[in-house]
Formats: C-alpha cells, sequence, structure tokens
C-alpha cells in the first residue's frame, strides 16, 4: 500500500484498515510458525503498512488538535 493511497482514505476507512492489516498480519504470523510461508517477506510489507497507517492517523489527529 503507498503512501499516496493511505492519504486517498477517511479517517474510518483508515481505522478499518488498520484493524484488518493487524489481523492479517496475527493470521500470517500463526501460519508461518506452524508452516514457513513462501514468501516471508509479506510480513515485513503489513508491519510498514500498519505503520503507514499509523503515522497518517497520527497525522490527522494533530491537525485536528491544533485548528480545535
Amino acid at each position: 500500500m503507498k503512501q499516496s493511497e493511505i492519504t486517498g482514505l477517511t479517517t474510518e476507512e483508515l481505522q478499518e484498515q488498520l484493524v484488518e492489516l493487524q489481523q492479517n498480519l496475527t493470521k500470517m504470523r500463526m501460519t508461518h510458525k506452524i508452516s514457513p510461508l513462501e514468501n516471508p517477506m509479506v510480513l515485513r510489507s503489513t508491519r510498514k503498512d500498519i505503520a503507514r497507517v499509523h503515522t497518517e492517523l497520527t497525522k490527522r489527529r494533530t491537525e485536528a488538535s491544533v485548528k480545535a
């Protein structure tokens, strides 16, 4: 997921995306413990996507608090 895609989403969509990514990461980790994933780099990219979404949500919260 690219940063430009993330900035185009609404705050509600970002929160839903964050929950979905976290659940997906948990499932992939469990699967990887049992039998190795075909491409373990997916774990890293998912973690980075989660970080990007967190960063955008934090940015929006700080902008909202500055405006208020």
